[in-house]
């Protein structure tokens, strides 16, 4: 027979409950991120009258009409839109394009992959706001001013040295007895890629994919400069826009700025453990 081992009462309670600074700490650490967050919300649901008179109140009585007034016209959904257009088509292009490069970085051996890899590990220290004004002279050069072409390409151009330093570790995870497997039951490069490297590799993908749209999503210096035209704007544009239209009707500008962070804020909350287990995997690798 085993014997049972005995765990003390107050062991026990360490093991389930832990540090309490450490709850305490994280408690007052995620106030102050959806402090700020809660008041946009509920702001939206109040008047301007009752803003003036109690910033920090609730709203009594609650009012609609200020997201009703923003559903309804046409200038929020053009913008959802056109942030739609931009995110998916960012991450698709980041995705395709940077799973093909991991691949031959991860997979093939040549001289200068070292130093290819380490190029585009490079680019993480070039920030989009150091290139941004001879960028806006290469757009402009190209022809692609006041368009959201203009807004992706660059946009996948600077999600790529993320994407590749998180996908070469899944890839070169990958046992070399599998693809000499593959390879002897007749399978070609490009079929081992499709039926076996995707696959093993998802985790990885759907990461730097939720990365590339949140980032594409939540874009603002890069459309400021490109884009001119409001018919053309993406959400984070619209809202300095329409903050500027209605400067006087605070109430409105909470509303449509509320609706306009919801769908990266639910977007994110779905994806937050693909996320996190997708980096995870990154760094074993």
């Amino acid at each position: 027979m085993t014997a049972a081992i005995t765990v003390p009462r107050g062991a026990r309670q360490r093991l389930n409950w832990g540090n309490p600074a450490v709850y305490l700490i994280a408690a007052v650490v995620i106030i102050a991120m959806l402090a700020p967050i809660l008041f946009i919300i509920i702001g939206g649901f109040r008047t301007n009258s009752q803003i003036t008179v109690d910033p920090s109140g609730w709203p009594n009585p609650w009012h609609f009409e200020n997201y009703a007034g923003v559903l309804t016209g046409s200038t929020f959904w053009t913008e959802v839109i056109n942030s739609t257009i931009a995110a998916v088509s960012t991450t698709v292009g980041v995705v395709v394009l940077g799973l093909m490069a991991s691949y031959v970085l991860a997979r093939y051996r040549f001289r200068g992959r070292g130093a290819l890899y380490a190029l585009f590990a490079a680019g993480l220290m070039f920030p989009l706001t150091v290139a941004i004004t001879p960028l806006y002279i290469v757009v402009r050069s190209l022809g692609l001013m006041n368009s959201l072409t203009g807004v992706i390409l660059p946009q996948i151009a600077f999600a790529l040295p993320t994407t590749i330093i998180i996908l070469v570790p899944f890839l070169r995870a990958i046992p070399e007895e599998i693809q000499e497997a593959a390879f002897i039951d007749g399978c070609s490069r490009l079929g081992f890629f499709w039926r076996m490297v995707l696959p093993l590799s998802l985790p990885g993908v759907i990461t730097v994919g939720i990365l590339a749209f949140i980032g594409s999503w939540n874009s603002y210096l890069l459309p400021l400069y490109i884009l001119n035209d409001q018919a053309s704007f993406t959400l984070p544009l619209g809202v300095q826009a329409f903050s500027s239209q209605y400067s006087v009707d605070t109430a409105k500008v909470l509303a449509f700025t509320s609706l306009s962070m919801i769908p990266a804020l639910v977007f994110f909350s779905i994806f937050e453990r693909r996320i996190v287990g997708g980096l995870t995997g990154a760094v074993k690798g």
